[in-house]
């Protein structure tokens, strides 16, 4: 509890430095991350990832230091080199795209490995931490490397800020960004330079290894919450935040513990709730939603079968047995009665004497569906010239799906009928 306390009290410059530090470069790669992730290009980020690291031993020999403004500058010319070796290898050749990732990846990624090997056994004192680049460690981030990384984060934000709509509209459509005479080549040029960026930045933080699931993580994360872009960028800034906060929180704590993959480890396991308990779109969501689909499938079917029994003797009130509806229509004994109860709790069904029978509003939901059926089948039968006998099937599935709007034209269409295909009167 005392660490708890000392480290988030801030009165450790070292720790100011640390925390900005890893919160700037995880929430701006996490931005970048999110348009990267829209135009479906995750393993450009990992390539990108693994190719900046023959740029970083490259400024160090060149310039044989740490300065983090060196090793930027040649992180991002391996990074962007990369890229454009990956575009010309897909557009000059028959290989395809991910076939070319694997291929600059892992070639990039074995020369920076053989030049780090060399730069280790050289000899040069100054060295030392300089494959701290393969898993992050922002704990080791001091004034002068936070005020590069925290300007080049500003860049990132600021410009995806100012091109919002533009990266928002490639991402989605790039011909009709085309259509609308916007500079798509130049705007997905700026996509890239962002992407490399983001990469060169995050790597001090979680590393080479791991800056692919930094970038990408945060906004596959986020787009379980939301379908809104801004929203999302904002969900994923943040989640990468905390997830740099408490990666260094953890190497605060345990400094045998490296920054990176802890922070990678949050961030996935965000990402694996948000699997499953984001509204809508998450596991635990589609899956109680799949349910009421079929609860409502089930319910509508015991209702348009008891407003058929209703139509045999033009009775739809009269009370009628479970065995009377399991042999109108077969339905599993146990789910009959189920559904039953159901529509009787919803006000639907009434039960008496062991008979079920309509309310006026039960009444009203059966003769809907029923008439919604007979509509579909007459204008399969009618517009898109299907056979009679061929037409039941798909208006079952239809019948439980036609919003009032799509019933309303349906009516237009076919002049309000009397009658559907079989020669069956459609109720109003």
């Amino acid at each position: 509890m005392d660490t708890f306390f000392e480290f988030f009290s801030f009165s450790d410059p070292s720790i100011v430095a640390v925390v900005i530090g890893s919160i700037l470069l995880t929430a701006s790669s996490a931005v970048v991350g999110t348009f990267t992730f829209l135009r479906k290009k995750a393993l450009v980020g990992d390539a990108v990832a693994h190719a900046v690291l023959p740029g970083i031993c490259l400024a160090f020999i060149l310039s044989g230091t740490k300065n983090p403004f060196f090793l930027i500058i040649g992180a991002f010319v391996t990074g962007w080199l990369s890229l454009v070796l990956i575009d010309n290898i897909t557009t000059r050749s028959k290989i395809k795209e991910d076939s070319a990732i694997a291929i600059i990846l892992s070639v990039f990624f074995g020369i920076g490995i053989l030049m780090l090997t060399h730069i280790q056994h050289s000899g040069n004192a100054s060295q030392t931490g300089l494959d701290s680049f393969l898993f992050g460690k922002a704990a080791a981030l001091v004034g002068k490397d936070l005020i590069t990384f925290g300007i080049v984060a500003v860049i990132l934000m600021v410009t995806v800020s100012l091109f919002f709509k533009e990266l928002k509209l490639i991402a989605f459509d790039m011909n009709y960004a085309k259509s609308l005479g916007l500079p798509v080549k130049a705007i997905d040029l700026l996509l890239t330079t962002l992407t490399v960026l983001a990469v060169v930045t995050g790597i001090q933080a979680v590393g080479v290894i791991l800056m692919a699931a930094m970038l990408i993580t945060p906004a596959a994360a986020a787009r379980f919450w939301t379908n809104d872009v801004k929203t999302m960028t904002i969900i994923a800034a943040t989640m990468g935040a905390i997830s740099g906060l408490i990666g260094a929180y953890v190497s605060y704590v345990a400094p045998a513990m490296p920054t990176g993959p802890w922070i990678v480890m949050i961030i996935s396991a965000v990402a694996l709730l948000s699997f499953f308990i984001a509204p809508k779109r998450g596991i635990i969501s589609r899956a109680v939603d799949q349910r009421k689909l079929q609860y409502q499938i089930m319910d509508e079917n015991l209702l348009k079968a008891l407003f058929h029994l209703g139509e045999k003797n033009d009775d739809t009130y009269k009370g009628r047995t479970a065995e009377e509806i399991i042999e109108k229509r077969h339905f599993p004994k146990a789910r009959l009665m189920s559904s039953l109860k159901r529509l009787k709790r919803e006000g639907f069904l009434k039960k008496k004497n062991g008979l079920w029978a309509f309310t006026e509003a039960g009444r009203i939901k059966g003769q809907r569906v029923v008439k919604l059926h007979r509509l579909w089948e007459l204008y399969l039968s009618k517009y898109v010239k299907i056979a009679a006998d061929h037409v039941h099937e798909d208006a079952e599935t239809i019948e439980h799906i036609i919003t009032p709007e799509i019933e309303a034209e349906l009516e237009r269409m076919l002049e309000y009928p009397e009658m559907d295909p079989h020669e069956e009167r459609i109720p109003y």
